[in-house]
This record gives C-alpha cells, structure tokens and sequence, in this order.
C-alpha cells in the first residue's frame, strides 16, 4: 500500500442534517489538533432542525483544512470527499479536487435517493461530470454498520445513525490517524451513556479495519504535525467557545465577577451555554426572557460592579440598540458580543455574513459613540474579547466585539495561554481622594474616562440614569451648552483610546502594487491569496483591521501609501464607507460578497490580478 506524504489536506464530511457530519468533522479535526496539525475548520448546515431527508436543501457538511505548516482557510476544493447520499455528492461535486477522493455510502444511492437529489440519470457520477482522475470508493456505509451493531439489541434507526462513526473510522485509516484519540473524544461526548459510547468505538473500530484489512486501492496519506509551533499545550477550539473563555479571563485578572445576561439565538448561543457551565469559577448566567431583557440585567450587573456581557446576533443587536445607549449615556462598562450572521431580520440564521458593521458603528439613537472591536480567526476571539473586556473597564464604556457564523462555528488551533501572560487590567475606580465628594459626572479631565464607583462603597453613593447630566454636579440637566460639553466629553473619550491600540501592520510584500484591506473573519482567506499571489509574482499586502473605532492612529499614513487600494467585505461596503468617513484622500476599491458564505481563496486571487492588470 502506498503513503503518500503531503503538507496539507482538505476533507469534507457531507450528509443529512441527521447523519452526524458535524461530530464526525468535529472529532476528526480535533484528533489532528491533538497530533500537532494547524487546522482550520467550516461547519455549513441548514437552518432547519430536520430538513426533509435525502434532499439537496437538507444536505449538512463539515469542511476541515489541516497542514503540517501554516494554515488560512479551510480550503476552497476538497482533496476527500465523504458523501453519505446522492444529494450530499450533488451539493458538493464542483467543491472536490480532479484528483480528489470520493467516499460514497452505495447504501444510499438507490433510484429513490437519485429522485429525491433530483438525478435525471442512473449514474450520478457521470452525471456530474467527474474526470476520470477523480478516485471513486464505493463503501456500504449502512449495511456495515449494521453488521457490526448485529448483537447490540439496538433499534433499526439508532444503528443507521451510528454510519457516520464508520465513515471515521474509514477517513482515520485514510490518513494513518490513530483511533486511540478519536475513541477518547467519544469517552468524553458520551460519558453518561455507555451503551452508546460502546456502539460507536465498536463501529469506528470497524471502519478502520475494513479499510486497513480490504486494502483499498487508493493510496493513504500522512501529513507530518508542525515543526513551527511554539512551545505549549495546544488544542482545537472554535470561536464561541473561546469568547466565552476570553471573558472568563478578562473578569480573572480584573478581579470582578463574570456575569452574562442573554437570550438564546442561532450562531450566538453556544457563548451563554459554555458560560453557564463555568460555575465553578464564579460566572454568573441569567437566561432572560428576550434580548431586552438580557442587556438590560447585564446592564445592572455592570452598575453593580461585575464584568458584565450580553451575546448575541444581528436581530437581536437591534433590539438591544436602545439599551446600548443607555450604556453609553450612563458611562457603563458592558461587553456586547454580536455573532453575526445572513441577513436581514431572521434571513439565514446558519450563513455568515459581515453585515452588522454600521449597526454597530451607529445604530442607536443620539451622538452614541461606541467602541468596535473585531475576531479574525476562532482562536483570537479569546484575545479580542479578552480586549473588548479590558477596553470597557480601564474606559468605562461599552465596547461591541463582532464575530459571525464563520468563526463562531469553525475551530482552529489554539495554543492555551497563561493568565500571566495576558495584558493587566486595571478598572478605572473612582480613587479614594474623592470618597464623600463624588458624583455620577466625575471624570479625568485628560482622559475624559468617568470615574467608576460601586454600589457599597462608603461615600460613594450614587445614582446613574439615560437623561443628559450636568458636567459637574451630575443631576439632570437640559442645558444646551451643557449638552455640548456631556456630548463632546463622551465622544473625545471614545477618540482617545486610539493610544492605546497597536497600529495595523502592513503583511506580505511591503513594496505592494496593491494593498488589500479586510476586517474580521476574512483574514485567513485574505492572507491565503495574497501569499499565492506573491508566490506568482505579483507584488501584494494586506492590512487587516481589528480595532474598527476608534482606528488605529496610523490607518490613513497606512492607506495611502498605496496606489491601488481594495477594500474586501462579506457585505455592500460598510467598512469601505467608514473608511472613506475617516480617511480623505484615498481612492478605495471594493469588492464585496453576499452569498452567505465565506470568500475563497480563488476568487479573491481573480479579483487581485484583475486589479493589478488592469490600467
């Protein structure tokens, strides 16, 4: 049998919504973490709880990207395909490479299955036009599966459900992966319920040995783990999961209480339900009975004195709006964590999309200035949020942290930091000098930063409101120049955390006849096409923003430096108008894409040279 060594693999899992493929990616992406490969990961399923079976609308996938070097994306085509029906193979046929392999389920392709994936032929792989370099591996997934379940005494439906665990076992004989990790994943998942765990290590040992032991005629693959990694404990984590962590983490090392008020909603809520496991260090989850009420408890807390933070998506940033600048008004610190997704209103709750940008930028009522902070990749929403946190309380203000269903979804390698290691943060508390003289208003007049007292502390006391306040005493005030000076001093406070933020750092080629600019999730594929872009030759950079407002102080040196600048977004243009708003100038490009789905590397390199070539 043939190995062949490669530094880089895309595998796609793909199936019914009910087949299982998230936990099959999900435990094949953390077994290679674990063995020391980079990955990037993008769960893609429906938005429907079952969406009718064997149908293209119904079709789930995990897409897993892992390389012994650095990888950006999950990959645009996939080397192997693991394709549980007719409708799953349809769905993603044009994603496979030429040479790539196809695992089938013959089980499911029968004459109904083609009917209900809407084939007008017997042979599907003709139909879709597959070259004949495309290596084809017929496995009887449902049959198997079983067999090998026979003495189980287990219903019809649960053994079918258990073929995803076989196709692992296939896909880990694949890549010479060892199924002792993958075994232990399934120990933690199924814990409570050993009939089942023994079912699926009985079946996944299966599959690994019908492939090892039938020695199928294709060759298996090794990638070799990263020699480049820095010293530590690694694991894969994805983006929701390493929010909730950075909050942790922010609320540790200020020494506060960690508390969330949210409202459960589709990509948002696997934050609240991390965070309501994490008693024992102290977190404080309140499941409120709409968004309103989410913001406005954790708004409390704030008052109250802990880290306080609210999660959700686009729908629900637009209910909590007002509520925010209340926030902003009263001078509050509150983390608002927004997991964007398509849209508008209830749109495609399961695509991403970067398309809340100015709604977080502007969308409340009144000069409502507010910081915005962006994630890149699953593994930096920990430090970002760990940032929005620290940012909030050493400013006293709210901060917006914007993810999507891009990251909150997929997982990455993640290095585990040290709290040691993390920036300090200091809350700006009112200091002792002004016990006994103390009011609402009281702020640093370099600064502008409103002082922070806590209910309970002598000589402090208090009362915090929405109405205008006067600038020195702190009660309500209607006064027009008043307002300027309250309106002035809130916006100036917001300008003024432009020192504490580091500048954009300009990557790729430094001497560029294009620079490309991104916010957010696109970094990866972003940074992926301008790396194979100055492999051909063509000279390209990119600068990749995630402090939104304030920007960093060198955004305009930065901008126009640069001949041809494009500015690229998973939206209209919401970054390239602020940009424009800030920066006088500069002639800014777009290219832009709505489509629910994240760029790839392709497309974007189409773009660039178009770019560049043309006059």
């Amino acid at each position: 049998m043939n190995v062949t060594d490669l530094d880089n693999v895309v595998v796609r899992f793909s199936g019914d919504s009910g087949d299982g493929m998230q936990l099959t990616g999900t435990l094949f992406s953390n077994l290679s973490a674990i063995l020391g490969n980079e990955i990037s990961t993008f769960p893609d399923y429906p938005a429907e709880i079952r969406a009718p079976q064997g149908t293209l609308g119904g079709v789930s996938g995990f897409q897993v990207h892992l390389g012994s070097g650095k990888v950006y994306t999950p990959g645009d085509e996939a080397d192997v395909l693991v394709a549980m029906n007719p409708a799953a193979l349809k769905v993603n046929a044009k994603s496979v490479k030429k040479t790539g392999v196809i695992i089938v389920d013959t089980d499911s392709f029968e004459a109904k299955d083609l009917e209900k994936a809407g084939y007008t032929t017997e042979n599907p792989f003709e139909e879709l036009n597959f070259s004949e370099a495309t290596q084809i591996v017929p496995v009887p997934l449902t049959s198997l599966t079983k067999a090998s379940l026979a003495d189980f005494g287990m219903d019809n439906k649960a053994v079918v459900r258990s073929k995803n665990m076989f196709a692992l076992g296939v896909v880990c004989w694949l890549f010479n992966r060892p199924i002792d990790k993958a075994i232990h994943f399934l120990e933690n998942k199924f814990i409570k319920k050993p009939d089942l765990l023994k079912a699926n290590v009985k079946v996944l040992t299966d599959g690994y040995n019908y492939g090892n032991n039938l020695h199928l005629n294709i060759s298996t693959f090794r990638i070799d783990k990263s020699h480049d990694l820095p010293k530590g404990t690694y694991t894969s984590i994805n983006g929701n999961k390493a929010t909730a962590w950075g909050l942790i983490a922010a609320a540790e090392k200020a020494g506060l209480k960690m508390f969330l008020g949210s409202y459960p909603i589709t990509p948002a809520t696997d934050i609240m339900h991390e965070l309501a496991l994490r008693k024992d260090v102290g977190v404080i989850t309140v499941q409120a009975e709409d968004e309103i009420s989410g913001v406005c408890i954790a708004l409390g807390a704030s008052f109250a004195g802990c880290l306080a933070a609210t999660s959700t998506s686009g729908p629900g940033l637009s209910l909590k709006s007002e509520a925010i600048g209340l926030a902003t008004m009263a001078e509050l610190p509150l983390v608002v964590i927004d997991v964007q997704r398509g849209g508008p209103s209830t749109g495609m709750p399961t695509k991403t999309e970067q398309t809340d940008l100015l709604q977080a930028l502007y969308g409340r009522s009144g000069e409502s200035p507010i910081v915005v902070v962006a994630a890149s990749t699953p593994a930096d929403c920990f430090y970002y949020t760990y940032m929005a946190g620290k940012i909030a309380l050493e400013h006293i203000t709210p901060v917006i942290l914007m993810s999507d269903t891009f990251l909150a979804n997929g997982t990455a390698l993640w290095r585990l930091p040290k709290l040691a290691e993390m920036p300090e943060i200091h809350p700006f508390l009112a200091p002792d000098s002004l016990k006994g003289q103390y009011n609402v208003a009281k702020r640093d007049e370099d600064s502008q930063i409103r002082y922070w007292a806590i209910p309970g502390m002598e000589g402090f006391e208090h009362r915090n409101m929405g109405l205008e306040r006067d600038a020195e005493k702190g009660g309500i005030s209607t006064n027009p120049e008043n307002h300027r000076k309250m309106v002035a001093a809130r916006a100036q406070k917001i300008a003024n955390i432009e020192a504490v933020i580091p500048d954009v750092v300009v990557e790729g080629n430094a001497d560029a006849d294009l620079l490309v600019v991104g916010w957010g999730s696109t970094k990866g594929h972003l940074l992926g096409a301008i790396h194979e872009m100055n492999l051909k030759g063509y000279k390209v950079a990119l600068v990749h923003f995630n402090y939104i407002n304030p920007l960093p102080k060198n955004t305009a040196e930065v901008l126009r430096k640069y001949k041809k600048v494009v500015v690229c977004e998973l939206n209209s243009g919401h970054f390239a108008a602020f940009l424009r708003s800030k920066v006088e100038g500069v002639h800014l490009e777009q290219y832009n894409k709505i489509a629910g789905q994240p760029f790839n590397v392709k497309e974007l390199e189409e773009k660039f040279t178009q770019l560049l070539t043309e006059k």
